[in-house]
C-alpha cells in the first residue's frame, strides 16, 4: 500500500467491525446526494389505511413501489394504496450510488434503462420536485484485447436499439477524462446521457407524482400478514386494521424476503453488503469545468464519478471477499432496521481502492471523508423478479434489485402497464420470477449471489456458463452418467449436456467470442444424427398434464391452432390479446380430454402460471399437473433411429404405422414410455416421455441395440444447429412477447378461421388487415472464425435496418447461418445484406427456407416420385 494511501485511510474514522447497524455512519450519510435533491428531506408520515378496500395495494415504498404508485395512478387506476412500514426510501434506496446508464449487457432490460432516464428527465418539470439529476456521460474502460472484444460484441447488439453507444479511442477516453491514467487504456465505450441522481430526491418526485394523479402511499404501516382469499382478492392485516385489494405487489427489497413467507414462498433473496467512497474536495476536479463522466473500471471492478468537487467509487469485490448478510435470510431482517448502515471495511476492497489509485492518480492525494456500508438484495442471477407469481392469484412481485435506480422508472411503466392490459408491454422473460422454482434453495441463492456479486464486471461471453451452486437437486436421471462425458449447460436448475467429448477434445468451459473447442465436436455431433442415429436427454422440458371435462375447449381458447385428436401431436401457440407469441408449446391427446402439454425449460413455470390464469379466470373444469420433474425425456434422432428403437419393442415402428406427429404409448426393452414422433432435429426421431426413475435403464438400452448403427450421444449445440437449418423457430428467439406469429412465418400453426375465439385472434386478424412492416428473413453469411448468436444488428446501404435472432454454423454447407427481423421490402429471396459481427460488417443473402429439407418433408417428395435433395 502506499504511503499516499496510508495517510488517506488514517483520515477516516476506523471501522468497527461485527455487522452492527452503524448510525453515525447514516447520519453523515444524509447530506449525499448530489446537491439539488439535498433539501426537504424530513418526511410528513401518514400512519392510516385511509380506506379499507383499494384494487392494488403496493408493500414498500422504496423507488420500486413508489415507481409503480405513480405510473399505476398516472395510467387511471382509482385505488392504488402503497403500504411502507418505516419510511419513503428506508432500506436500500437511500443510500444507494444512484447511478443512471443506458448500457446493459441483455437486449430486453435496455427498453428499461431508456425509459428510466427519459422519465427523470422530465419529472422535475412534471412534479415540481428537483430530482438532482446529472448526465456527464459514462465510459466503460477497456485495458485488455479481450474486452475490447466484448466492447465490439456489445456494440452490434446495440446497434439497433435507439439509444446512443460508442466504441471510442484512447484519446477520446482521455478528452472527456482528463484525470485518467492511459497507461493501459485500449478503448472506451461510451454512453451520452449516462450519469447519476439523487435516489431520495427522486423517489420523493415520484411520490409526489403519484399523490397528484391519486395514489395513497401511507407510512409507516407495517404489513403484518396477508390472507388470499377464494375469489383470488387479498386481505392485508396491519397495526391499523384490514384492507382488502384485488391483487398486491411485494417490492419491499429485502423485506421481500419475508413478505414473502407470509404466504409460504421462499423468494430467493440475500443481501450484500455494498460499500462505497467519498472523498473531500480534490483540486484538479474542482478546476474542471465541465462535470467527468462515471467511469467503470471493468478489471480493476469499480465504479467512479464525480460527487461535489471530489470523487466517489464503489467496487465489486471477488466472491470469497464479498459479504452476505445471510442472517436475515433465515432469521428475518431485525426489527427496526431502515435508513442504518453496516461497519465498513476498507480491507474487503483495499485492491480495488488501490486500483481506483492507479486509474485516477488524484485519488492518491485525497481524504476520505465517508465509507457507505450498506445492504442491496441480490437474486441468484444478479437480475430482479418482475411479474405476477405462479401458484399465487394476483400476487405479483418487483423484487431482488441489485440496481433499483435506474430499473426503477421503467420497471414501475412495466408492470403498471401489465397490470392494466392483462399482458407484458415486451418481452422481458429474464426477469420472470417464475424462472425460480422449488429447486432454488437458500444455499444456492447464497452461492449464486457470492458468484454474481464478485462476477459484476468480468468479461460477457456469449454461451456464458457459471458454475455456482451447481448441481441443483434438480438433475435428469442421466446426469451421474453422463457429468464426466460432456460439457453441461445450466437451464431451470437442470444440468443438460451442451456437447460430448472424444479422445484428443480440448474439454471444459472454453468461452470466446469466435469458434472454441467445442466447435469441431458440434460438427461431428451434428454429422452423427444427420448419417446414422444419436441420443440426447430433453428431461428439463417442462411437461403439464391437463384433463377434464373442459379440457377441449381450454386448449381450443388457449392456442391459435386446432386441438390434435387422440392419437396426434402439434405444435401450439398461445398468444396474447395483442397477438404476440406468449409461449409454444407441443400438445399430445394421450387419451379422450386428457392432454400432455410440453415446452422450453426456460418457460415452465412461465407458461404453467398463464395456463391456470386462464382457467380460473374462464371457470374451466380441468385439473392440471406439472410433470416436470417425475418424468425424463430421451430423444432418439437419425436416419436409423427407427432401426435401433424397433429392437426393443413389439410395436409396429413403420411409417405406415407410426406417423409424423404421432403418439403412443408402448414398452421399449420392458419400459414403458410415451413415444411421440417427433424431433427438433428435423430428422427422422422420437422424444420418448418415461419416468425419471427408468431414465438409465431405457439410455441403457437404446445404447446397448445401436451399436451396429454406430449410436452416439449429440448435445443442445448440435440441435441448434440442426434446427437452424431446417428453418425450425425457437421461442425466445424468433418468436416472444415482442413478435406476432405472422411476421415470425408461424402461419402454418395458426388457424385463423378455426370456430374458436382464441385469445389474440381479433388482434391477429387485424394485424394481418393492416399488413406487415417486418418478416423473419433466413440468411446465409460469409464469415471467418466467427458465427452469428442472435441480437446482431443488420445493415443494408450503411444504415442499420433490423437484428438477427439465432445463428449458428451449418456443417451442410460450411457457412453460417442466422434468422433475423428486416423491413418487409428487403425480405425477398437473394436480397444482400450485411451483418456486424465483432465490429466488422460481413455479406449476407436472404435465401429460401429451409436450407436442408426435414426428413418428413424428404420422405414425402420421395412418395410422389421426386429426388429431394436434403
Amino acid at each position: 500500500m502506499s504511503g499516499v494511501l496510508r495517510g488517506a485511510l488514517r483520515r477516516l474514522r476506523p471501522p468497527r467491525r461485527g455487522g452492527r447497524p452503524d448510525p453515525l455512519a447514516a447520519a453523515a450519510l444524509r447530506p449525499l446526494g448530489g446537491g439539488a435533491g439535498a433539501q426537504g428531506r424530513k418526511q410528513t408520515p401518514s400512519p392510516s389505511l385511509g380506506k379499507d378496500r383499494a384494487d392494488t395495494v403496493i408493500i414498500g415504498g422504496g423507488c420500486v413501489g413508489v415507481s409503480l404508485a405513480y405510473h399505476l395512478a398516472k395510467a387511471g387506476l382509482k385505488d392504488v394504496v402503497l403500504l411502507e412500514k418505516s419510511e419513503l426510501t428506508a432500506g436500500s434506496t437511500w443510500h444507494a450510488a444512484g447511478l443512471t446508464t443506458y448500457f446493459h449487457p441483455g437486449i430486453n432490460l435496455k427498453k428499461i434503462h431508456s425509459y428510466s432516464i427519459k422519465l427523470y428527465e422530465k419529472l422535475e418539470e412534471e412534479t415540481g420536485q428537483a430530482v438532482g439529476f446529472h448526465q456527464p456521460g459514462s465510459i466503460r474502460i477497456a485495458s485488455t484485447p479481450t474486452r475490447v472484444d466484448e466492447f465490439k460484441y456489445q456494440m452490434t447488439r446495440a446497434g439497433w436499439h435507439p439509444t446512443e453507444q460508442y466504441l471510442i479511442t484512447p484519446e477520446k477516453v482521455q478528452e472527456l477524462f482528463p484525470l485518467l491514467n492511459m497507461d493501459t487504456v485500449l478503448a472506451g465505450l461510451y454512453n451520452p446521457g449516462d450519469g447519476h441522481i439523487d435516489p431520495y430526491s427522486l423517489t420523493m418526485a415520484l411520490a409526489a407524482g403519484a399523490r397528484k394523479y391519486g395514489a395513497q402511499l401511507n407510512y409507516p404501516v407495517q404489513v403484518t400478514n396477508l390472507n388470499s382469499r377464494s375469489d383470488g382478492t387479498w386481505e392485508l392485516e396491519t397495526p391499523l386494521g384490514i384492507i382488502r385489494a384485488k391483487r398486491i405487489v411485494n417490492t419491499a427489497g429485502f423485506w421481500a424476503h419475508d413478505i414473502g413467507k407470509m404466504i409460504g414462498l421462499q423468494h430467493p433473496l440475500i443481501p450484500v453488503h455494498h460499500q462505497y467512497v467519498v472523498t473531500s474536495t480534490i483540486p484538479e476536479v474542482k478546476a474542471l469545468k465541465t462535470e467527468l463522466p462515471v467511469i467503470r473500471d471493468l478489471e480493476g471492478s469499480y465504479y467512479l464519478r464525480q460527487e461535489r468537487d471530489g470523487l466517489l467509487f464503489g467496487p465489486y469485490e471477488s466472491e470469497e471477499k464479498m459479504k452476505l448478510q445471510d442472517s436475515w435470510v433465515t432469521n428475518g431482517v431485525p426489527p427496526g432496521f431502515g435508513k442504518e448502515l453496516f461497519e465498513s471495511d476498507l480491507d474487503r476492497i483495499m485492491e480495488h481502492i488501490e486500483a481506483a489509485m492507479e486509474m485516477v492518480p488524484v485519488l492518491k492525494k485525497a481524504d476520505i471523508v465517508n465509507t457507505i456500508a450498506g445492504p442491496i438484495t441480490y437474486s441468484p442471477d444478479i437480475l430482479p423478479m418482475v411479474g405476477p407469481h405462479q401458484g399465487v392469484r394476483n400476487y405479483w412481485v418487483a423484487i431482488g434489485f441489485g440496481y433499483g435506480i435506474i430499473h426503477a422508472g421503467g420497471i414501475g411503466k412495466y408492470l403498471s402497464d401489465w397490470i392494466l392490459e392483462g399482458e407484458p408491454p415486451f418481452d422481458l422473460i429474464e426477469l420472470d420470477p417464475n424462472r425460480y422454482g422449488k429447486w432454488t434453495t437458500t444455499e444456492y441463492t447464497a452461492a449464486k449471489a457470492r458468484e454474481s456479486y464478485g462476477f459484476n464486471n468480468i468479461v460477457g461471453y456469449p454461451k456464458e456458463e457459471r458454475f455456482a451452486g451447481r448441481p441443483t437437486e434438480r438433475t435428469s436421471g442421466l446426469y451421474d452418467l453422463l457429468k464426466s462425458k460432456c460439457s453441461m449447460g445450466f437451464h431451470a436448475g437442470w444440468e443438460q449436456p451442451h456437447w460430448f467429448y472424444k479422445p484428443g477434445d480440448e474439454t471444459g468451459y472454453k468461452p470466446s467470442f469466435r469458434r472454441t473447442n467445442w466447435f469441431d465436436p458440434v460438427g461431428r455431433e451434428y454429422k452423427q444424427v444427420m448419417e446414422k442415429v444419436g441420443v440426447i436427454d430433453l428431461s428439463p422440458f417442462g411437461k403439464f398434464k391437463v384433463k377434464g371435462t373442459d379440457s377441449v375447449k381450454l386448449l381450443d381458447h388457449l392456442f391459435a391452432n386446432v386441438v390434435p385428436k387422440v392419437g396426434s401431436t402439434n405444435i401450439s401457440h398461445m398468444l396474447t390479446p395483442r397477438g404476440k407469441v406468449y409461449a409454444e408449446l407441443t400438445v399430445s391427446q394421450l387419451y379422450p380430454r386428457e392432454f400432455m402439454l410440453v415446452t422450453g425449460s426456460g418457460s415452465e413455470l412461465h407458461d404453467l402460471r398463464w395456463i391456470e390464469d386462464k382457467v380460473m379466470s374462464g371457470g374451466y373444469k380441468v385439473e392440471i399437473e406439472n410433470m416436470t420433474d417425475e418424468m425424463g425425456v430421451l430423444g432418439v434422432a437419425g436416419p436409423y433411429a427407427r432401426q435401433v428403437l424397433q429392437k426393443l419393442t413389439n410395436e409396429d415402428l413403420s411409417d405406415g404405422s407410426f406417423k409424423f406427429l404421432q403418439s403412443r404409448h408402448l414398452k421399449l426393452s420392458d419400459i414403458t414410455v410415451t413415444a411421440i414422433r417427433i424431433s427438433y432435429t428435423g430428422e427422422l426421431g422420437w422424444e420418448l416421455y418415461h419416468r425419471k426413475e427408468d431414465s438409465v435403464a431405457l439410455y441403457s438400452a437404446i445404447m446397448e441395440a445401436g451399436q451396429k448403427e454406430g449410436i452416439d450421444n449429440f448435445g443442445t449445440y448440435a440441435l441448434n444447429a440442426l434446427r437452424l437449418e431446417k428453418g425450425f423457430r425457437a421461442w425466445g428467439a424468433e418468436m416472444n412477447c415482442d413478435t406476432n406469429p405472422l411476421e415470425a412465418g408461424l402461419e402454418y400453426f395458426v388457424k385463423i378461421n378455426k370456430p374458436a375465439d382464441f385469445t389474440g385472434k381479433q388482434a391477429l386478424k387485424q394485424i394481418k388487415e393492416n399488413g406487415l412492416k417486418r418478416r423473419l428473413v433466413y440468411l446465409i453469411l460469409e464469415t471467418d472464425n466467427i458465427d452469428p448468436e442472435g441480437n446482431e444488428s443488420v445493415w443494408h446501404n450503411g444504415k442499420v435496418v433490423g437484428n438477427t435472432t439465432s445463428g449458428s454454423f451449418s456443417y451442410s454447407v460450411q457457412q453460417s447461418l442466422a434468422f433475423a427481423y428486416v423491413p418487409t421490402e428487403l425480405g425477398k429471396v437473394g436480397q444482400k445484406l450485411e451483418v456486424e459481427l465483432l465490429g466488422k460488417n460481413y455479406p449476407a443473402t436472404v435465401i429460401q427456407e429451409p436450407l436442408v429439407l426435414t426428413e418428413p418433408t424428404r420422405m414425402r417428395l420421395q412418395r410422389k416420385g421426386e429426388s429431394p435433395h436434403i
